[in-house]
């Protein structure tokens, strides 16, 4: 179901807000690195880049349980998960009119912490996958002891809006008779070519489902 607009969530433009999970979701899915943010257990404002997946109506972030973070969002604490995609930079013929082309997604409410063995780590490859598709295939099983040594923490889609910029700049009327050029400079997030650590056996090459990633955009 589409999250109603909380006053937590509202947009201040009206006209970028997105409240649907259509958009939600598909933001979300195009990429895998959010931003978690919350006010720790000390009083202290942290805010920290965590890998993510999207799992149906919840979002999927892990890391160590002895990290600040995740022991407050144990305890209760309420967090704000934030997801942009920088699209393009958008040049005006003034610089109070200076913009960017983005999509966002904020996510606000309070984690549940995954203590089933299994549903953890499922969790984990399913965080593995996101990163890159069919990875957790071709990995060697990952040990109860490693599933034990890390939290997974699943945050509801049910307070979440999204904001989202698109087209040219847009100047006052009276800037159009200027002669300063104005428009937009796409940005496109690629993956490069993958190197090899040193440590591979004699004739293990690159992977096909890594080839496939060469070339592909994080952004969608």
């Amino acid at each position: 179901m589409d999250p109603a607009p909380s006053p937590a969530t509202t947009v201040r433009y009206p006209g970028r807000g997105r409240y649907d999970r259509a958009t939600i979701d598909a933001i979300l899915d195009a990429g895998f690195l959010a931003h978690v943010g919350l006010v720790a257990a000390d009083g202290r404002p942290v805010v920290v880049p965590m890998l993510y997946v999207r799992r149906g109506d919840e979002v999927l972030i892990h890391g160590s349980p002895a990290t600040r973070l995740v022991r407050s969002l144990k305890a209760g604490a309420e967090v704000c998960l934030t997801v942009t995609h920088l699209d393009g930079l958008v040049l005006a013929r003034s610089a109070f009119h200076h913009s960017a082309n983005y999509r966002s997604v904020v996510v606000l409410g309070r984690a549940r912490f995954l203590d089933d063995l299994d549903e953890r780590a499922a969790a984990l490859a399913a965080i593995t996958d996101r990163i890159v598709p069919h990875r957790a295939d071709h990995l060697r099983p990952t040990s109860d002891k490693e599933v034990r040594a890390t939290a997974v923490l699943a945050l509801p889609l049910t307070e979440a809006s999204a904001k989202v910029r698109t087209g040219p700049p847009i100047d006052d009327d009276e800037d159009y008779e200027l002669a300063i050029w104005g428009g937009t400079i796409p940005v496109v997030t690629t993956f490069g070519e993958p190197s090899d650590d040193g440590r591979n056996l004699d004739g293990v090459s690159i992977p096909e489902h890594v080839r496939a990633m060469v070339g592909s955009c994080v952004t969608g």
